[in-house]
């Protein structure tokens, strides 16, 4: 019993670490979107808009988390149950809060504490038991167990009281109003009514968050307060919510669960995105290219239309017709390194080989400008591979290896990568610091199993 609850209180400290089950969603539009929204929170918060990254974990759970450093996850289920972008600003305010105040680094500190509690309650309950009474061993011990588990949630509860607190100063300050926070909480109260967990100072006890109920009565008294609390949303903010959303529902939900929420009586933008990819997923392309092209004649110059009907054209078998929606959406979207990625796959499905030197570029680019795409490095491995450059379609294969968690494939890419390249050359250095990461990650797992 003893080692069970120790083991629960080390595994609330672990739990705010992402699994590495979970999916990252990216998708270029989502992501300028949480840039756009968050900027302002994160210089209220005393950050640099640069540093602070929001990613989208596909997880049907109302929730988003930090994990150390300064960034955000938000789960798919949370965009799937909000209704504004002021909710999901609310949200991300709070988060900022432990990121500024370091929450996820320090949680160690809060199970130090409960973990000498628990160690204590053994010891003493050990000389309880060697003394001869063993009934009152065992009621240290689980008594120390749940003292040690109780001082663990209250310091939790302590770092949520205070994110949300620091959550409601980015906002003011930002000049956001903060009835957003006040709506998502009132639908995690409702989320737990119906849970049926209850309102109750015993359920505060056992915790890791304040209850609902309180903070919402803590935010209202600051938020109504403040000059923002009447502070229009802003238009754009909310419209492309909307789109994201849509996108978002069209990508996870079943399609029939889509064709529901967005019947085709329905002519709105959302409604031609989720379709699109409702229609996409059934295998239906002809009909996902046609919701496409509404929303590109809707507005021509959208680079997300366009990526979008390039990567239906694209998945549909026909990378031909895609090269030319693609290549305006790169250039549409300040060549946004996402969308170059898929550009260049389809200039490497063609199968022709006169594109095969506009597809290294274009790749090259994207990996230079965004170190979160695995799918971009396996494209350029592709294109050296197909030109005869096995050395750097080896470091290409190497430096995708590190990005999904496979150390010991990154170490055999990278000698095969150096011994094909020229000593001391830049990309031979590279190769030469991967073997380095990747032998470094195989004695740590090395120790962990140990």
């Amino acid at each position: 019993m003893a080692r069970i609850a120790l083991a629960l209180i080390l595994s609330l400290v672990i739990a705010v670490r992402p699994a590495a089950a979970q999916s990252v969603l990216r998708d270029a539009e989502t992501e300028a979107f949480f840039r756009e929204i968050s900027e302002p929170l994160v210089r209220a918060a005393g950050l640099q808009p640069d540093n602070v990254e929001i990613v989208l974990i596909g997880d049907s759970a109302i929730n988003a988390f930090t994990a150390g450093g300064q960034t955000v996850y938000i789960n798919s289920g949370l965009i799937e149950e909000a209704s504004t972008a002021n909710e999901v600003q609310g949200v991300i305010a709070h988060e900022l809060g432990h990121v500024e105040g370091g929450h996820a680094m320090r949680g160690a500190d809060g199970a130090a504490e409960a973990q000498g509690i628990s160690i204590g309650s053994l010891l003493l309950g050990a000389l309880a038991a060697v003394a001869g009474a063993g009934d009152a061993a065992a009621g240290i011990m689980m008594a120390g167990q749940r003292a040690a588990l109780g001082k663990y949630l209250a310091y939790t509860r302590v770092q949520e009281s205070v994110a949300d607190a620091s959550g409601a100063r980015y906002l003011s300050a930002a000049g956001i109003s903060g009835r957003g926070s006040i709506d998502f909480f009132k639908k995690l109260q409702s989320y737990e009514f119906r849970l049926g967990i209850p309102q109750d100072d015993d359920q505060a006890f056992v915790s890791s968050h304040p209850l609902s109920g309180d903070r919402i009565q803590y935010l209202r008294d600051t938020y109504s307060k403040d000059p923002a609390w009447d502070a229009p949303l802003n238009p754009k903010w909310e419209s492309d919510f909307k789109r994201v959303k849509a996108k978002l529902m069209g990508y996870i939900a079943r399609p029939e669960d889509t064709m529901r929420d967005y019947p085709e009586s329905n002519q709105s933008i959302p409604a031609h995105y989720a379709r699109a990819y409702a229609w996409h997923k059934s295998a239906y392309p002809q009909k996902a290219a046609a919701e496409a092209e509404k929303l590109i004649a809707s507005d021509p110059d959208d680079p997300y239309f366009k990526e979008l009907y390039g990567q239906i054209l694209l998945e549909s078998g026909k990378p031909d017709q895609a090269l030319e929606p693609l290549r305006e959406a790169v250039a549409g979207s300040d060549n946004n390194p996402l969308i170059a990625a898929l550009f260049g796959h389809a200039l490497v499905a063609t199968e022709d080989r006169a594109n095969l030197p506009e597809a290294e570029r274009v790749l090259k680019s994207a990996v230079v400008r965004d170190n979160r795409n695995p799918f971009a490095w396996y494209q350029l491995g592709v294109v050296y591979e197909q030109r005869g450059d096995e050395a750097r379609a080896a470091l290409a294969s190497a430096e995708r290896d590190l990005m999904t968690g496979e150390p010991d494939l990154a170490l055999r890419h990278s000698d095969r990568a150096m011994s094909g390249l020229a000593d001391y050359s830049p990309d031979w250095l590279r190769a030469q610091d991967i073997r380095l990461i990747a032998e470094a990650q195989l004695e740590d797992d090395e120790k962990r199993r140990r």
